[in-house]
């Protein structure tokens, strides 16, 4: 994965401080936060946008099995675990998205299914007891992080050979980073690195983002003991921004005229999001 020493020495709290100003995806119901009505759109539209993660993780896989969630946000995923019948620990950074997260679960009555714990992800062990997973997941959580060797070092003390481990990391090679580049950075491609991260989420700003093709992402699994059994990229956001915080869903002129089989060519060749799934090697 690359590197630069730039993320590397950013303080853990600038990292916390950033999602704890705005929770991903907070923004997606205009409904009462923390109530049910809110929950509800906050899923349906997280879904609608990005179909693909439910593929991804497998929900209804995971009955009567052991989750371990690195980076939970305010508990879309966590809730559809625990919903499929797996018993769930839950894990974040930010004290705003484990209360949204909590608040979720005690309005869907899931509670003695999740166990929530704030942590850093790169020193899990010092707050998560360690025992034996049967999934270890993340989506779009640990290229966020200062060191993510450090996260995958901490997972292998909580998987065995028998476990799967499925991360979402962004993807260097895809139409967003392209699109950054050419929108922000004015085709600046040396200062790619720090453009990622400013303009990788929905608020800018963001102190730590990392990127990595697929080459790199397994590569990056293979060196902390790992082996990749499946590679996936999606997810290409085609909507116009102005018109999508609005809540409604105009796709943009240069999408506009693609047939969809074409579309989700493009989105598997230079999607945003790149999801690995591995075993202990």
């Amino acid at each position: 994965m690359t590197m630069p020493a730039s993320f590397e020495d950013t303080p853990i709290a600038a990292v916390r401080a950033y999602w704890n100003s705005r929770p991903c995806n907070i923004r997606h119901s205009t409904k009462p936060v923390g109530t049910r009505e809110y929950y509800d759109e906050v899923e349906a539209r997280k879904y609608f946008v990005e179909p693909h993660i439910p593929r991804f993780a497998e929900f209804d896989r995971w009955n009567g099995k052991k989750v371990l969630e690195i980076g939970c946000g305010i508990g879309t995923d966590t809730i559809n675990f625990a919903r499929a019948g797996a018993q769930v620990t839950a894990v974040d950074l930010t004290e705003q998205s484990l209360s949204l997260a909590r608040q979720r679960a005690k309005v869907f009555g899931l509670e003695d299914r999740i166990r929530f714990i704030q942590a850093d992800a790169e020193k899990l062990s010092e707050s998560v007891p360690v025992e034996p997973y049967d999934l270890v997941y993340s989506f779009g959580v640990i290229h966020h992080t200062p060191d993510p060797n450090r996260v995958l070092d901490e997972i292998r003390k909580y998987v065995t050979p028998a476990s799967t481990v499925k991360i979402m990391v962004y993807n260097r090679w895809s139409w967003k980073v392209f699109w950054i580049l050419l929108t922000y950075g004015k085709g600046q491609f040396w200062k790619l690195d720090r453009l990622v991260a400013e303009y990788s989420e929905a608020q800018t700003g963001c102190p730590v983002t990392y990127s990595c093709s697929r080459t790199q992402g397994r590569r990056w699994f293979e060196n902390r003991g790992f082996r990749v059994t499946d590679v996936m990229v999606d997810h290409i956001f085609p909507y116009a921004i102005a018109e999508y915080v609005q809540y409604r869903y105009q796709v943009v002129w240069y999408f506009r005229w693609m047939p969809k089989t074409l579309f989700r060519a493009l989105e598997r060749a230079f999607g945003w999001h790149l999801c690995l799934t591995a075993k202990l090697r």
